[in-house]
């Protein structure tokens, strides 16, 4: 063998080894590669990210059922306590915005003198309702489904709303103090009563009451709940029904009917809660309801809050109560 080609065999081994070295080198990054995926931490990341959504997402739920009223600058109606639960949870940021209190609603002078106006400058529309001398319900010719068996002047007379459903009012709706608007009461409906006590008292006193008893909510409740329709009544019910037995006609009338329904109604839930109680306790006759000192008297509670209503249990309602009994 020459010199020549000794040293192209040489040349051609020592490549043969370059190559197998670079063909190693060239193996080992696809292995590495495939270490680093394995042990990168996206899926972590991934799963942390699923666990955190149904928690803020349930704060955000949660934080839309609640009524807002955003007129005033105080703290919203039954919201405390779910609003700092809800703190605990929302970034930093988010927290300090929902922390602020929000500014209230702008109602202009104009808006809040013209609704004021309008509570007393309505005519009477309708004609007087009739009284049945069967059942001693009341029967108004437009509404025929609408039949409560007390008046207004019944319910101020035997005692109701602890004698401070005339009181001195502050609306947060509209920003301003309601006040006097008993005057507007036809004189032989609070003839003999003493308006300090059994109207515009401060307090709640159930003595007041005809059952002796304190039930159901406050109007600034009533207003919180969205109850209030403020261009017509801004007490509520009651006073709705005080200006529809004297005539007034308005849009309010059909919604407020609707509550006096499926509260008193011939199915309303108070009515019908409330004869059960008279089944429940054996008590087939109104009149011997707690008649005598030793016996328990049918859920004062539940009369005073239909009484409330312009409702109150008669004989005949008993009744038939008992016949559908045995059906």
């Amino acid at each position: 063998m020459t010199d020549f080609e000794a040293q192209r065999l040489s040349n051609l081994e020592h490549k043969r080894k370059l190559l197998s070295e670079l063909d190693l080198q060239s193996n080992a990054i696809p292995v590495s590669s495939t270490r680093s995926t394995a042990t990168k931490p996206p899926t972590k990341k991934r799963r942390i990210a699923v666990d955190t959504i149904p928690t803020r997402t349930s704060a955000r739920i949660s934080s839309t059922t609640r009524p807002s009223y955003k007129e005033d600058n105080g703290p919203r109606y039954n919201e405390v306590e779910v609003e700092a639960k809800t703190l605990k949870r929302r970034p930093k940021a988010e927290q300090s915005r929902r922390a602020t209190p929000e500014p209230p609603a702008v109602v202009t002078d104009e808006y809040v003198a013209d609704i004021v106006a309008g509570w007393t400058s309505w005519l009477p529309s309708a004609p007087p309702p009739t009284r049945s001398d069967s059942d001693n319900v009341f029967h108004f010719q437009d509404q025929p489904t609408f039949t409560p068996n007390k008046s207004p002047s019944e319910v101020l007379q035997e005692g109701c709303f602890g004698g401070s459903y005339f009181r001195p009012l502050r609306s947060r709706k509209l920003g301003l103090v309601v006040e006097d608007d008993w005057k507007e009461l036809p004189e032989d409906w609070i003839q003999g009563l003493d308006p300090a006590i059994y109207l515009t008292r401060s307090d709640y006193d159930p003595s007041i009451n005809k059952y002796k008893v304190a039930c159901g909510q406050s109007i600034e409740e009533w207003e919180a709940a969205g109850w209030i329709a403020h261009e017509y009544d801004v007490r509520g019910w009651f006073q709705w029904y005080c200006r529809f037995f004297q005539g007034r006609r308005c849009d309010d009338d059909e919604r407020q009917i609707s509550r006096w329904r499926k509260c008193v109604g011939e199915t309303g839930r108070w009515r019908r809660m409330l004869l059960k109680k008279y089944m429940a306790m054996g008590v087939r006759d109104v009149f011997d309801d707690g008649e005598e000192e030793d016996t328990k008297e049918v859920s004062p509670v539940m009369h005073q809050t239909c009484h409330h209503w312009a409702y109150e249990v008669r004989q005949d309602d008993l009744d038939r109560a008992w016949k559908g009994l045995k059906r």
